[in-house]
């Protein structure tokens, strides 16, 4: 593990990749003028929970599959901070159980590995600050294997007399992999105002974050993301 200098003005990363031509990737995308800090690298995901210790990025872009301790248990791990920070899963297009696993540890989201420079900057600016980067197209598939199951689910009565009417339209375009603009678009109010219901939606409910929310409409018969 490399440790290097931190910038609180700028978004700090920690690497996890077992290769280090992705990890050299990923550095070259991830500028420091485009307002991004490396401040560490892991080979493994063994090294993660000290490195987080250390370093204290605001978030951590890992890969799954690594030798000795993968993605998913050092996501585990990172539960085990009083504030851990978001976690980017770097994915495959047959990562399907994997990344079910990965939301289900705690993971705010995820990015092909194949995806453009101008997607990864997105989504790591989306994890910092909206909680979560999770492509619909990708989440649909994702939920289905984490269900493991293809029966709808009956909406739960209890979480429509938890949540007022609108709040249960904002989690229910949340289940669908849809960001804040979106939402705000589709229900025809403000992003404020979206933001506001996600906030009361997350204390109501006592979820963590954006990619539990997803996990929880999907899992209460709620909503289901939409496919291409």
């Amino acid at each position: 593990m490399t440790t290097m200098t931190d910038d609180s003005h700028e978004i700090s990363i920690l690497l996890v990749d077992d290769q280090e031509l992705v990890r050299k990737g990923l550095r070259r995308i991830l500028r420091r003028r485009d307002g991004f800090l490396i401040v560490g690298e892991c080979a493994d995901g063994g090294e993660v929970l000290d490195a987080v210790s250390r370093c204290r990025p605001d978030v951590v872009v890992m890969d799954l599959r690594m030798k000795f301790v993968d993605g998913i248990e050092a996501i585990q791990r990172l539960q085990s901070l009083t504030n851990p920070p978001q976690v980017l899963v770097l994915t495959t297009f047959d990562d399907d159980e994997l990344l079910a696993g990965a939301l289900r540890s705690g993971a705010a989201g995820f990015i092909l590995k194949d995806s453009s420079a101008e997607s990864l900057i997105r989504a790591v600016r989306s994890v910092v600050q909206e909680g979560a980067c999770l492509d619909p197209a990708v989440t649909a598939r994702v939920l289905d294997a984490y269900r493991n199951a293809a029966m709808a689910i009956p909406p739960d009565r209890r979480v429509r007399a938890t949540l007022t009417s609108r709040e249960y339209d904002v989690l229910t375009e949340i289940g669908r992999g849809r960001s804040n603009s979106e939402i705000a678009e589709h229900l025809g109010i403000s992003t404020v105002t979206v933001k506001s219901h996600i906030r009361r939606i997350f204390d109501k409910l006592d979820l963590r974050d954006r990619a539990a929310a997803i996990v929880f409409a999907f899992n209460h018969g709620i909503s289901t993301p939409e496919k291409e």
